[in-house]
């Protein structure tokens, strides 16, 4: 199993999940759920980071309406091909995506900002560890403890991940593809800029990663008022006004999800 250390400043000794206790005292709670709170005051911007509970919900919704299918399938796939004998899902959200490789990795660790989705992740699946901390910063790990560690259009820490990842072990990371709900930007902003953020994701994991290989995943998804209203509330422009004008006028439209998966290797 994976080591934790102890998060709290200049400690870092070992913390076993089953006492989450260090040497030195300091110890943690388990939630009921059986998640655990690792996050410090240093790493909180404010009284509740990450993802609200309002948006935790409506992304959920969104993925059970199946628009999180085709990257889902192209994980799977991935990690079928790499067969590791752990996960480390950084920004896991309710755990959609840990969840999809239950049967594939024997051990699975799951971290989020917000306490709210990785109190979902947890109810939903009590197998895996979930973890609340800021992956901005220092995870709470040893040098090299996974095998496989993924990022699917969350953080991108990338001297964290080199730090994290084993030297024969792999990085998944999704960007955004270049038609990524071209539809829905085109609705609300009156035009769908192509997007490219793989060549911008290649490039910032060049020094400590090599590329191995780079799948798209895209499909299309017909949204009624409700899907597209919860798929607005998970985007950046979940809250401008404009927006939400424009969406009122909307009763349904096929949206396009696009990403590219990227598989590094440490150098």
């Amino acid at each position: 199993m994976p080591l934790l250390i102890c998060p709290v400043r200049n400690c870092g000794e070992p913390l076993p999940w089953d006492a989450l206790r260090c040497p030195r005292g300091h110890s943690f709670d388990r939630a009921r759920s059986g998640y655990v709170n690792l996050l410090q005051p240093q790493d909180r911007k404010s009284k509740q980071p990450g993802d609200s509970r309002v948006t935790v919900q409506a992304r959920r919704r969104s993925l059970e309406r199946g628009l999180g299918h085709a990257l889902r399938d192209a994980l799977v796939a991935e990690v079928t091909r790499l067969r590791p004998a752990n996960a480390f899902d950084i920004g896991c959200g309710d755990g959609f995506y840990l969840r999809a490789i239950a049967n594939l990795v024997l051990e699975r660790w799951g971290v989020d900002l917000s306490s709210a989705a990785v109190e979902l992740a947890a109810v939903r699946d009590p197998i895996a560890h979930y973890i609340v901390a800021n992956a901005d910063r220092r995870l709470p790990f040893v040098q090299h403890a996974f095998k496989l560690l993924f990022s699917l259009t969350g953080p991108k820490h990338v001297a964290e991940f080199a730090r994290l990842c084993a030297p024969d072990g792999h990085l998944l990371v999704a960007v955004a593809g270049a038609d990524d709900l071209a539809e829905l930007r085109e609705a609300l902003l009156g035009k769908a800029t192509p997007l490219d953020h793989a060549a911008a994701a290649r490039a910032r994991f060049e020094p400590a990663f090599k590329l191995v290989r780079e799948i798209e995943a895209r499909q299309r998804t017909h949204l009624d008022t409700a899907g597209l209203a919860d798929l607005l509330a998970t985007t950046y422009r979940g809250a401008r006004h404009r927006e939400q004008e424009r969406l009122a006028a909307l009763r349904e439209l096929d949206v396009t999800t696009s990403h590219v998966l990227l598989t590094f290797a440490p150098r």
